[in-house]
């Protein structure tokens, strides 16, 4: 499969998630697959976090092994420098669906949300998705010639393979280009309603709110606000 015909896919899943985003832009399932792919993403991000207290651990055996024993490691700066760059690439989904990114958005934050969205729609289309699509193609052969060679480490006298940590390249654009494809549905929606659609923290803030308010209250008080608001369900119904 050539280069060409990858990104003439990618671009396809680009136009696919727009159609979704104009097509149902109030359907229920479409707002529960958004929230499922910012768990997704929030899930790999919390998961690869946990390289941070590896990271931790390697430096700080290298600096005593170094300062006190004069014992430098053969392994401790490949080490670094994969646990880092894993950590990196792999939090750019979650920080994305949490709308983490840095932007200068001092004039961005004044805007109504259906210009927000705009914008937002614009720059993802001439910037995002063709870096992505790019960081995609070229992270794969970067990967595959790796691969071929057996690629190892030229820092350290061990010379550790490094081509699975390449492999990570592709595997990570997949994931943002999932993510982006969530954030392009979110603008459309936005533009056709006014207002931001709810993400994954969004919701966790909402029911973190519930659970306090919930604690607040005798197990008396709960129990009989829960059995009026199902009485008033079934009545609902009735009608």
């Amino acid at each position: 499969m050539t280069d060409s015909l990858v990104t003439g896919g990618l671009a396809g899943l680009v136009v696919v998630a727009l159609i979704i985003g104009i097509a149902f832009s109030t359907n229920e399932v479409v707002s529960r697959a958004l929230l499922a792919v910012d768990r997704f993403s929030t899930l790999i991000g919390q998961t690869f976090s946990w390289t941070i207290l590896l990271l931790t651990a390697a430096i700080t055996y290298e600096v005593i092994a170094r300062r006190f024993f004069s014992a430098p490691t053969n392994w401790g700066y490949d080490v670094q420098y994969m646990l880092y760059g894993t950590l990196f690439m792999f939090a750019g989904a979650y920080a994305l669906s949490r709308n983490g990114h840095v932007r200068g958005d001092f004039l961005y934050r004044m805007m109504p949300a259906r210009r927000q969205a705009m914008l937002d729609l614009l720059l993802y289309i001439l910037f995002f998705f063709p870096a992505i699509f790019a960081f995609m193609v070229a992270g794969w052969h970067f990967f595959e010639l790796s691969w071929i060679q057996n690629e190892r480490s030229m820092f350290s006298p061990s010379g550790p393979i490094i081509w699975p940590f390449k492999g990570i390249i592709p595997v990570v654009g997949f994931i943002m280009l999932l993510q982006g494809l969530v954030e392009v549905v979110r603008c459309v929606r936005a533009i056709r309603s006014g207002e931001w659609p709810q993400r994954l923290s969004d919701v966790e803030e909402l029911d973190q709110i519930i659970l306090a308010k919930a604690a607040e209250k005798s197990p008396e008080e709960l129990a009989r606000e829960l059995a009026e608001n199902a009485d008033a369900a079934l009545s609902t119904k009735g009608r």
